[in-house]
């Protein structure tokens, strides 16, 4: 859209980040920005959604021109009327394209309806009286070659040497391209100098979620990856990356040594903080007030410090800042990074535990190999659709068979019993 046509008055402005914060783990300042563009909510209405039905029967969608499946995480505004019958109204975000364009994107309406329709439509928005176009909406479709024919290298089956990562995989999405793009190049890299391979397990990594579900279970759905994918969340979190993927990262390579150091520095200084606290009595007159300002029960006697630290809306930050015989414990200076890692890990302690358990519980199968030439015609006892899932996916072990769809866990128990003749 043309930013200049639209009112902004009619419109919810939606700020931007106070602070910007790297991806990195490497010492940088926080920064707040001098000058932010916003961006700006409106909604559509019923009155809306009945222009944009009179097009319908001229949708690429509709007509059945265009038979792939679309994305069910951001569905055409037609999809959202069709399937979300019972809302009167969606969201819009009215975004700024740049700092040196007057274009907006309307985030909330994409589209493969008649640019009339579409303009009709968007005049009964609110702030969308007098908009004007620079280019209307369009619907896309992409073939892919099913990753059921990938190795874990995201290496071909096939041919040797030649390695698929991104839309190719029939996935969507700026990240999803990316992972898979570091993945494929570090393995072709590695293969090419006779190296092992790297590959990242479901409990390592997002990117090991990602690459084991595309290759056990395919998609016949532009792929996204999401937490809800993932068994694993409370370990693969955003705060432990570091600590989880630099040591990898160094052994092949990419981690500098600064950077290793600086996460080992960065684990000692954790476990030093979380021996304080164990060891550090609260009396009762310490936290008195602290308890009371986040409606807590009072101490009724002396606890140590990593107890008080369970207790829900009560912070390390907060406790350092309201007992100040803890701080000077702690000493001044501390990364903030390092005090929120000994919340976390404190807080969410039995969970990360029983998480861990079921990793090691998984780990067993996932050791369990399964040789290459291992013919699954002569599994009678399992069912046909297991059988051809095997033989069409072939996978290295028996974890990764247990999460093949259509394979059961009796089928697995049975392929155990055969390997183990």
């Amino acid at each position: 859209m043309d930013g200049r046509s639209l009112d902004y008055t009619k419109m919810e402005v939606q700020e931007g980040d106070e602070e910007v914060v790297g991806f990195s783990y490497l010492p940088i300042e926080r920064i707040k920005p001098k000058e932010q563009r916003c961006c700006w909510v409106t909604y559509t209405s019923p009155e809306v959604h009945e222009i944009l039905k009179t097009g319908f029967d001229q949708s690429p969608m509709y007509q059945g021109r265009i038979k792939g499946s679309g994305p069910r995480y951001c569905p055409s505004i037609e999809d959202k009327i069709n399937r979300f019958a019972e809302r009167e109204r969606h969201q819009l975000f009215v975004e700024p394209e740049g700092w040196s364009t007057v274009e907006i994107y309307v985030n909330g309406f994409s589209t493969s309806l008649p640019e009339e329709v579409q303009y009709n439509a968007l005049k009964l928005v609110p702030g969308f009286k007098n908009c004007k176009f620079f280019r209307p909406g369009y619907a896309i479709e992409y073939d892919y070659f099913p990753p059921t024919q990938l190795k874990f290298t995201l290496e071909t089956k096939l041919i040797r040497n030649l390695f698929f990562a991104g839309q190719i995989n029939g996935t969507t999405g700026y990240e999803e391209a990316a992972c898979q793009g570091l993945m494929a190049g570090i393995n072709a890299s590695r293969l090419a100098g006779e190296q092992d391979p790297v590959v990242l397990q479901r409990s390592d990594a997002y990117i090991g979620v990602l690459i084991d579900d595309l290759i056990n279970k395919g998609t016949d759905e532009p792929y996204r990856m999401f937490t809800s994918r993932a068994e694993y969340r409370t370990l693969l979190r955003q705060d432990n990356a570091d600590i989880r993927l630099t040591g990898l990262g160094h052994n092949i390579g990419l981690a500098s040594d600064e950077r290793l150091g600086l996460m080992n520095e960065k684990i000692r200084k954790v476990a030093e903080v979380k021996k304080i606290l164990t060891a550090f009595s609260v009396e009762k007159e310490m936290a008195g007030k602290l308890l009371e300002d986040n409606n807590s029960s009072l101490l009724n006697e002396r606890i140590r410090a990593i107890k008080l630290l369970l207790r829900p809306g009560i912070g390390l930050k907060e406790m350092m800042g309201a007992i100040p015989e803890l701080a000077e414990a702690i000493g001044t200076g501390v990364d903030p990074l390092v005090l929120e890692q000994v919340e976390i890990q404190v807080k969410y302690d039995i969970y990360i535990e029983k998480e861990q358990e079921l990793v090691k519980k998984m780990s067993a199968l996932e050791g369990l190999n399964i040789p290459e030439t291992f013919n699954y015609d002569k599994l009678t006892a399992i069912s046909t659709e297991a059988r051809q899932k095997l033989n069409k996916i072939k996978p290295r072990t028996l974890g990764q068979a247990s999460r093949i769809s259509g394979v059961n866990p009796s089928d697995v128990q049975i392929l155990m019993v055969f390997m183990g003749r």
